[in-house]
């Protein structure tokens, strides 16, 4: 759910450098914090608020196919619409739009040749959604727009392929279609939906280059090899698709059948399950994934990209990457940036470190899971006894202090806001002060180095050569686990509701949303993965949920990312996907065959 990506996460620099205020995690107006809250820095500034001309929805169709999807339209009296704004995963994965962030949390998108830079003042929430005004983009390659009855149809006639060429470029294959217009580009992670016809001969010569295209009525279907990387130029209009150097016909298959691994376990200590429930809201369906870790041959892991931390993958290319045969999405992440906003922590390594003393999970292998709220306390004592308080540790949650970096982080540190400043301490000692420029260009992050990142107007005191030590505490007995992975909010502990979103940073409007939700849970004997979403709405409330795995004899769970990001993957395969759509997601955790396993 790009949700608490877009209300938690990145306040824009000018607010961050000089501003006394800071914005709530949820809509409403601008109110000063307590003297003690830090500045978040990344918080999404709301535009003025719809004029009573306005539509909004939660049912989207593109050319004739529809999904759940929030979206809003302003308009004019008399006329189109003056803005239509639309969820970011629905650009990129809907639509075929690229997308790159900068430092200070703008969005530069581009469609067939056409940009937008949307500055984060001109990005806003749906549904807990990061959602931009694309009405102009569209409007400007064709996309014909209507709204009426909470539904907003997006319409484009379909280009023609006039021609396929290919080459070969180092560690991949570039394929290049030109087109004689823009077409819709649908992603996902079994095909390619291209709103465009081709003859025979085009699919022919896509099949011997490793993708096997189809022409639907809907546009031409294209399966196989999967492409590492999908993206449109214009002027001419063309789609890029880049393969894998090594994919061809041995690779090429439309669906995965699922792992027999995961078949001969089915039924003998895994149980899968879905099953539907009526609530005051309307109808749940639930599915579940249930086993004893103590006992079985799969061990619970965090899944991560294994290349730092920023980026998103689908969550069966994390399930592929560590062989899991069944994966769900995890936590809370800064879908504009594409980095984490909360605890990963793997084989005793902080990839992310914990933020807003928000709800976890932690583990060790072969053993059932604890649940609880974290917080990580670091701080550095200098020879003088004087201690400074550290605010996170490899976070793309920024606030005003002194955050630290590891080489967990990814080979590179690059400034997350305006103005930064850096020490770097190798072997307990600063080995060089960094101003914002040397920031900016890159700094390299090696093992055993941290690079401490003062932010907001923090100083960072300490001349090249001043020893600093430091310590690290968690403030729950469960941080010190091996594995944990944070989300939030907590919603049972110990068989009772424990629902409690304003301490953990969550804002009204979030807590109160329906939504498809992910939750890792236990019943005492049992580790349990969960998803839920509305069959005839778009899913249940945090309190509603609680409710439900209480009454299904869980005693504890612990709420994860959601909305789009909602996902479970079977044996290679798609079981759910939140709003219909796979969403990309920055990490999951996934069951993986352990060393007693077969293979």
């Amino acid at each position: 759910m790009a949700s608490l990506t877009a209300l938690t996460t990145v306040l824009t620099t000018a607010l961050l450098a000089a501003s006394p205020l800071s914005l709530p995690a949820g809509p409403g107006p601008l109110r000063r914090p307590p003297p003690d809250t830090p500045l978040l820095a990344n918080a999404i500034p709301m535009p003025p608020a719809p004029e009573a001309t306005s539509r909004r929805g939660n049912q989207l169709t593109i050319n004739g196919r529809s999904q759940r999807a929030a979206w809003l339209w302003l308009a004019e009296e008399q006329g189109g619409a003056q803005q239509l704004w639309l969820p970011l995963e629905v650009l990129q994965g809907q639509l075929g739009f690229s997308s790159r962030s900068r430092s200070d949390g703008s969005l530069d998108l581009e469609w067939f040749g056409r940009g937008l830079l949307v500055p984060p003042a001109q990005q806003r929430s749906l549904d807990d959604e990061v959602a931009v005004d694309v009405a102009a983009l569209l409007q400007a390659n064709g996309v014909g727009m209507s709204a009426r009855d909470g539904r907003l149809d997006l319409v484009m006639p379909p280009a023609r392929l006039l021609r396929v060429r290919s080459s070969e470029l180092p560690g991949r294959r570039r394929v290049v279609l030109d087109l004689d217009q823009p077409a819709l580009v649908r992603l996902s992670d079994e095909r390619v939906l291209l709103g465009l016809s081709s003859d025979p001969d085009q699919q022919q010569r896509l099949a011997g280059l490793g993708l096997n295209g189809r022409q639907l009525a809907e546009g031409l279907s294209l399966g196989g090899v999967r492409p590492s990387r999908v993206f449109t130029l214009g002027e001419p209009a063309r789609v890029v698709l880049d393969l894998p150097a090594t994919g061809g016909a041995a690779e090429a298959r439309d669906s995965t059948p699922i792992d027999p691994r995961l078949q001969a376990l089915l039924g003998r200590g895994l149980q899968w399950d879905r099953q539907e429930r009526q609530l005051p809201g309307g109808r749940m369906r639930i599915t579940s994934v249930r086993l004893d870790p103590r006992q079985g041959p799969l061990e619970l892991r965090p899944l991560s990209r294994g290349d730092g931390m920023e980026g998103l993958s689908s969550l069966t290319e994390l399930a592929r990457r560590r062989d899991a045969l069944v994966a769900i999405n995890g936590g809370y992440f800064n879908r504009v940036r594409r980095l984490p906003l909360g605890a990963i922590k793997d084989n005793g390594e902080w990839l992310s470190g914990p933020i807003l003393n928000r709800g976890v999970v932690a583990w060790e292998p072969r053993s059932l899971p604890r649940f609880g709220r974290l917080r990580l306390d670091e701080s550095l004592l200098d020879r003088q006894g004087r201690s400074w308080a550290l605010t996170v540790v490899n976070s793309g949650y920024v606030q005003r202090g002194i955050s630290r970096y590891t080489a967990a982080w990814g080979p590179l540190y690059r400034p997350l806001s305006g103005a930064e400043t850096g020490a770097l301490l190798r072997a307990g000692v600063v080995a060089a002060r960094l101003d914002s420029q040397t920031l900016t260009a890159g700094v390299p992050l090696r093992p055993g180095d941290s690079l401490l990142v003062a932010r907001g107007g923090a100083e960072l005191p300490w001349p090249e050569g001043e020893p600093l030590s430091l310590s690290s505490r968690p403030s729950d007995p469960i941080g010190q686990a091996s594995q944990v992975i944070g989300g939030g909010p907590l919603l049972l502990q110990e068989g009772r509701i424990v629902l409690n979103g304003a301490i953990e940073g969550f804002s009204p409007a979030f807590l109160s949303q329906g939504a498809p939700r992910t939750v890792i849970g236990s019943d005492g004997s049992q580790l349990w993965l969960v998803t839920l979403e509305g069959v005839d709405q778009d899913g249940p409330t945090l309190q509603d949920t609680a409710l439900l795995l209480q009454q299904l004899g869980l005693r504890d769970a612990l709420n994860l990312d959601g909305g789009s990001s909602t996902g479970l993957v079977m044996g290679g395969n798609h079981a759910v996907r939140g709003r219909g759509v796979a969403g990309r997601v920055h990490h999951g955790l996934g069951l993986v065959p352990g060393s007693g396993a077969g293979s």
